[in-house]
This record gives structure tokens, sequence and C-alpha cells, in this order.
């Protein structure tokens, strides 16, 4: 129906019976009402860096080759530069290790505007927020590791063991990783590797500590002549005299303590360096039950992880044998059994197994 102003209408039609209220209507519309949906505009601060961004992303992987190199620099310095007779060994890691807080400084910054999800599982764009939230949950963790403890050594140089000491605070950012490891542990490949980077960095805690004991007894015990660095000095030609003077090189002494954390915690040891003194035998029982736990957390889920990743491949390999068996059984065709072969990813003789979930 069209109207004066030459719209046209829609005639809606009233049966009789209905209330004589009700009449006809003419309904004059350019088109029919559709409703239309729109996603309501976020309120969010500027400056604000989306957690799930790609660069938030790149920035998190910087922070945890960082945190990485914290967890192997501090303990090292701890238990070997004091030992260590070079003039360069006290300062050669100044420039990294403020290059590493500067970078954590930096963190801070960006966490207090950096999104985050609630426990209602919306994501959180408000600035106040975010800046009460970080500060109520890592804020002082991160404050702690992000301390320059190496402008003290501009203002007493002498101070280099305590100050080395004091970087030990920053191994408690590894609590982060806690934090982040479930958003990589569908990725089989990602979480092996940090599973074997969580051993090998175990191991090297385990050599700092077995070294400061080696040299502490030689320092005090009277039994210093029978400790285990006495024994690596004997072996190598460089043994110590005046209880403290001579002895192997830094160097040697750390191959020679992450050999035996390693041998001692993927098996008996092989008795190369062994524990002579009680210290060392007590040290030596720890690392036993340390290494029965490890193998049973870290390899009892690298062989879970390494079966998921054939899962596909097995499956594939299940599906085409019961093919084989099929076309075996009902004796198809040369042309009908290529066919099926091909459509479900095989070659003839040559199949093509999907590749490792990674």
């Amino acid at each position: 129906l069209e109207s004066p102003s030459g719209k046209t209408g829609k005639l809606h039609y009233v049966a009789p019976g209905y209330h004589k209220s009700i009449v006809t209507r003419i309904v004059i519309t350019d088109k029919p009402s559709i409703p239309e949906y729109k996603v309501a505009a976020i309120q969010k601060s500027r400056f604000i860096l989306l957690h799930y961004s790609v660069s938030k992303a790149l920035w998190d992987w910087l922070i945890l080759l960082a945190t990485f190199y914290v967890a192997v620099t501090v303990p090292y310095n701890v238990s070997f530069t004091p030992y260590d007779d070079t003039v360069t060994a006290a300062r050669s890691t100044i420039v990294s290790d403020i290059a590493v807080e500067m970078l954590f400084i930096v963190d801070i910054i960006l966490n207090f505007r950096t999104t985050y999800v609630s426990q209602s599982g919306q994501v959180m764009y408000d600035a106040r927020s975010i800046c009460i939230h970080y500060a109520t949950t890592w804020f002082f963790v991160d404050l702690v590791a992000a301390l320059p403890f190496d402008l003290l050594l501009f203002f007493s140089p002498p101070q280099t063991s305590l100050v080395h000491l004091l970087k030990t605070v920053r191994l408690l950012r590894l609590l982060r990783l806690l934090q982040k490891l479930d958003r990589y542990s569908q990725y089989s490949a990602m979480v092996l590797t940090l599973l074997m980077s969580v051993f090998a960095l175990l191991a090297h805690w385990m050599a700092c500590i077995w070294y400061m004991i080696g040299r502490k007894e030689i320092e005090t015990s009277e039994n210093w002549d029978i400790g285990w660095l006495h024994e690596l000095g004997k072996r190598l030609e460089t043994p110590y005299y005046n209880t403290t003077m001579g002895g192997p090189t830094v160097r040697s002494s750390y191959i020679a303590a992450l050999y035996f954390t390693l041998s001692s915690l993927t098996s008996v040891g092989f008795g190369n360096v062994c524990a002579n003194t009680d210290a060392e035998k007590i040290f030596s029982i720890c690392t036993m039950l340390i290494g029965a736990l490890m193998h049973a957390l870290v390899f009892g889920n690298v062989t879970a992880i390494i079966q998921r990743m054939y899962s596909r491949r097995s499956l594939y390999h299940t599906r085409m044998k019961d093919l084989k068996d099929f076309i075996r059984v009902h004796r198809l065709s040369q042309q009908l059994k290529q066919r099926m072969l091909d459509s479900n990813g095989g070659h003839g003789d040559a199949e093509q197994p999907p590749p490792l979930e990674t």
C-alpha cells in the first residue's frame, strides 16, 4: 500500500470477531525494524598496556631472561667472587647488574599501567584499580628485587661480598615465575625447556653451596687437609698451603663442584669428587634426597610431556593400522585402497605422520 507521501506500508487485516476498538491500521515504515547490538565502549585510562598484547608478552620474556640471569649470577658471586684473585672479578658484572636493575624498575612502572583479570573474570582497565591490585600483590617483591645495591660499591668499594649477599633477595622474583607458568602449560616444548632449566639451575645453586662448604672446611676445620677442595688441589697439582694459600682456580673449582652436584642429583656419583668431612657428608645426603625428589617431580613431568607430544602421532598410526586391516579383510581394489589412504593422510607405504604437538 502506498501513502500520499509516496512511502510504502503494510496493511494489517483485522479478523471478524475482534473487539470493536480494534480497527484496520496502515503502518508506514521505511524498512523493517531490526534490533541493533553494539559493544559497549570500555572506559579505560590513557597509556594503559594490555596484559595480553604482543608487546607485553615480549617484555615478559625479557624479564624472564633477566630473572634467570639473576638466579645464575647472584649465587655464583656470593660463593666464588670473594675468593677470585683476579682484579676484574669483583666488577665483572656491574654493568649487566645495573642494566637488570633498570629493567626491573621499568617493569614496576609498567605493572602500574597494565591491565589484569579480576576474580570475576573481567579485564580491569581502570588505572586506580590497577594500582591498588598491583600494590597489594607483587609490588613489594618487585621493589625489593629492584633496589640498586650496586650503588653501594661506589660509596664503599671493599664491601663487595656484602653487596653480593644483599642481592640474594632478588631471588624472590623467581616467585613471579610460578604465577606465569600456567600461561604456557599447554605448550609442551616450552614446559619441557623450563623444567630442564629449573633442574640445571638447582644444580648450579647446589654447586655454589658445595664450594662454600669446601672453603669453610679449609679455613676453619681442623681436618682442612682432607676436604674435597684440598683433594682437588692435589690432583690438579695446585695444593693448598698455610690453609688458604694456593689451591685450584675458581674456574676449575666451579666445574668440579657442578660435576659433583649433577652426578649426585642424577645418579649416586662416581667418586671423582667425594665428601670427606662431616659437613660435606651431610650436604651429600641432602643432595641425594633432593635428587630423588627431582626425579619424581621433574622427570615424571618430562615423561608425561613427551607422551603428550607424541599423542597425535600415536593416534595417527593407530588409525592407519585399522584402515589397512579393513582394506585387507574386505579385499578392496588398489585404486580404492589408494584413495582411502590418501584421504586419511597416508601415501601408500610411505605415510607422512603429523608433526609433534608442541
